[in-house]
C-alpha cells in the first residue's frame, strides 16, 4: 500500500480529535484506578498488594506488549484495530463489575483492558504520524494529553459514579461511555492512494517465476486432454459409430501420459518447494541475528544502557502515587469533607500540564533534553520522599500536582531516546525502553503495597520509591557526563555503529 504525502491539515485534525477521544476513554478509568482500588480493598478484602496488581496489570500490559500490538496495527490497519480494541476494553470493564474475586479482575480489568488500552494508543499513534509531518510534534502532544484530560474527569466521575450506583454500577456505566471508542474509529479514514498500485506480494508470491513452471504445464496438459477428449466425442456423435476398441486405447494412452507427468511435476514441485522453504528459513534467521547485533549495539552505548535502568526504576517508583495516592490520604486519616478535589485528578490535569510545558522547553535549542530529563528525575525523587511528612489534604494536594507535573516528562523522552541512539535506530531501541517500562507499571504499585502490608505503614514504600528514582537521575546523569566523550575521545574512536549522546548544547 502507498501512502499519499501527510496532508498536515486537513482531515488529519479529525484524527487528532478522535484520536484525543479515543485515549481519553481508554485510559480514563486505568489511570483513575485509584478510585476503585479502594473499593476493591473493602470488596474483596485482600492485602494492598495483591489488590494493586489489577491497576498494575491495566496500566503496564499494553506496554510490555507493545511489540504485539505494532504488529496488529501494521497487519490491520488503525480503524480495524480501534474498533476491536474498543470492545475490548468496554466488554473488559463490564466483566469486572461481575468479578467474584481479585483474581478475576487480573483477566478481566488487568490484562483485557490493558491490552485494549495498548493496542488503542498504538493504533492512534500510528495514524496520527501517517496524516502529520511537520506538525507532528504538535498533533502528538495534542492527543497525549487526552489521557491526561481523562484521568482528570474519570477521577471525580467514578467516585460520583461509586457514591451513586456503588462500585458494580460504576463499571457498567464506565464501560458503556467506552463503547464511544468504536464510534471514534469509524472517523480513523486510512491514508492511502486512490491510484495505490496492486498490494506488494508476499513472500510467497515473491518465488520466482520457474518455481511454478509445472502449473503452466500442467494447465496445458489439461486444455490439450479436454479439447482431445471434446473431439473425440463431438466425431463419435456425428457418425453415430460406437468404437469401443480405440475409445479404450485412447483412454489407456491419456492416462499413461497423465501418470507420467504427474510423477515427474511431484518430484520437480517437492524439490522446489524444499529449496524455497530452506531459502525462506535462512533469510528469516539472518533477519533474527541482525536484531540481536543491533540489540548489542545499542547496549553497548553507556547512555543508552543506563537509559534503561533508568525507566525501569523510574517507573517501580513513579508511577505508585498516581495509584495510591487516595489511600495514603485514607491511611493518614484526613477527612473526606476536606477534599476539594480528588488527589488523584489533580495528577492528571498537571501531567497535561507537565507534558506541554516540558515539551516546549524542548524545542529551544539552548535547552539539553538529557539533562532536563535528569532533572524532573531527581526532583520526583525529593517529592517521593517528602509524601511521608504530608499529613493534611492541602499538602498531599500539592505533593500531588508536583508529582503531576514531573509525570509529564513522558513528552520529552521520546527526544532523549532520539538523542542517545539516533533516528535510524529509534524504533527498536524505545520499544526496548517500552517494554522495561511496562515492566516497571506492572511492578511498582504492588511492590509499594507489599511494604506496607508488612509494615503497616506508608513510608518506608515512598522511601523506597523515592530512592528508586533518585538513583536511576543519578545513574544517568553519570552515563552522559562529559568527561566520558573526553576519554573516549583521547582512547579510540568509536565505531561507526555506536552512539554517544553529546551533552554539550549547540546552541
Amino acid at each position: 500500500m502507498v501512502f499519499q504525502k501527510p496532508p498536515d491539515g486537513g482531515w488529519g485534525w479529525v484524527i487528532v480529535v478522535v484520536s484525543f477521544f479515543t485515549q481519553f476513554l481508554c485510559y480514563g478509568s486505568p489511570l483513575a484506578v485509584g478510585v476503585l482500588y479502594l473499593e476493591w480493598l473493602d470488596a474483596f478484602g485482600e492485602g494492598k498488594g495483591k489488590t494493586a496488581w489489577v491497576g498494575s496489570l491495566a496500566n503496564g500490559i499494553g506496554l510490555l506488549a507493545s511489540p504485539v500490538c505494532s504488529i496488529c496495527v501494521s497487519s490491520f490497519g488503525a480503524r480495524p484495530v480501534t474498533i476491536f480494541s474498543g470492545f475490548m476494553v468496554a466488554g473488559g470493564l463490564m466483566m469486572s463489575s461481575f468479578a467474584p474475586n481479585i483474581y478475576f479482575l487480573y483477566i478481566s480489568y488487568g490484562i483485557v483492558v490493558g491490552l485494549g488500552c495498548g493496542l488503542l494508543y498504538t493504533a492512534t499513534v500510528t495514524i496520527t504520524c501517517q496524516y502529520f509531518d511537520k506538525r507532528r510534534g504538535l498533533a502528538l502532544g495534542l492527543i497525549s494529553t487526552g489521557s491526561s484530560v481523562g484521568l482528570f474527569i474519570y477521577a471525580a466521575l467514578q467516585k460520583e459514579l461509586i457514591d451513586l450506583y456503588g462500585l458494580d454500577g460504576c463499571l457498567l456505566i464506565v464501560g458503556a461511555l467506552s463503547l464511544n471508542i468504536l464510534a471514534c474509529g469509524s472517523l480513523m479514514r486510512p491514508l492511502e492512494s486512490s491510484d495505490s498500485p496492486p498490494p506488494e506480494k508476499t513472500c510467497v508470491d515473491k518465488v520466482p517465476d520457474q518455481y511454478f513452471v509445472y502449473h503452466e504445464k500442467e494447465k496445458t496438459l489439461e486444455e490439450n486432454i479436454s479439447i482431445l477428449e471434446k473431439g473425440y466425442v463431438d466425431e463419435k456423435c456425428a457418425n453415430h459409430v460406437p468404437d469401443y476398441k480405440q475409445d479404450s486405447v485412447l483412454n489407456k494412452n491419456v492416462l499413461s501420459s497423465i501418470n507420467v507427468n504427474e510423477r515427474d511435476t511431484y518430484k520437480q514441485k517437492v524439490v522446489e518447494r524444499t529449496n524455497f522453504c530452506k531459502q525462506l528459513a535462512k533469510r528469516k534467521w539472518q533477519l533474527y541475528l541482525n536484531y540481536w547485533e543491533e540489540t548489542v549495539v545499542l547496549f553497548k552505548n553507556k547512555v543508552f544502557s543506563a537509559l534503561f535502568v533508568t525507566i525501569l526504576l523510574f517507573d517501580i517508583g513513579g508511577f505508585p502515587p498516581s495509584l495510591l495516592m487516595e489511600d495514603v490520604a485514607r491511611s493518614a486519616n484526613i477527612n473526606e469533607d476536606d477534599y476539594h478535589m480528588p488527589l488523584i485528578s489533580i495528577i492528571g490535569i498537571m501531567t497535561a500540564v507537565g507534558k506541554l510545558t516540558l515539551g516546549i522547553l524542548a524545542d529551544f535549542k539552548w535547552v539539553n533534553t538529557l539533562y532536563l530529563y535528569v532533572t524532573t528525575l531527581l526532583m520526583t525523587g525529593v517529592a517521593l520522599f517528602a509524601i511521608p511528612f504530608a499529613k493534611s489534604y492541602l499538602t498531599l494536594a500539592m505533593l500531588s500536582g508536583f508529582l503531576g507535573f514531573l509525570t509529564g516528562n513522558w513528552s520529552i523522552f521520546p527526544y532523549v531516546t532520539t538523542k542517545t541512539v539516533g533516528i535510524e535506530k529509534l524504533t527498536h531501541a524505545y520499544g526496548i525502553l517500552m517494554f522495561f517500562a511496562g515492566l516497571g507499571n506492572s511492578l511498582g504499585p504492588p511492590i509499594v503495597g507489599w511494604f506496607y502490608d508488612w509494615t503497616q505503614e506508608y513510608d518506608t514504600a515512598f522511601y523506597f520509591s523515592g530512592f528508586c528514582v533518585l538513583l536511576g537521575g543519578f545513574l544517568l546523569l553519570l552515563a552522559a557526563l562529559p568527561c566520558w566523550n573526553a576519554c573516549t575521545d583521547q582512547s579510540s574512536k568509536l565505531p561507526p555503529n555506536t552512539y554517544s549522546y553529546k551533552v554539550a548544547s549547540s546552541a
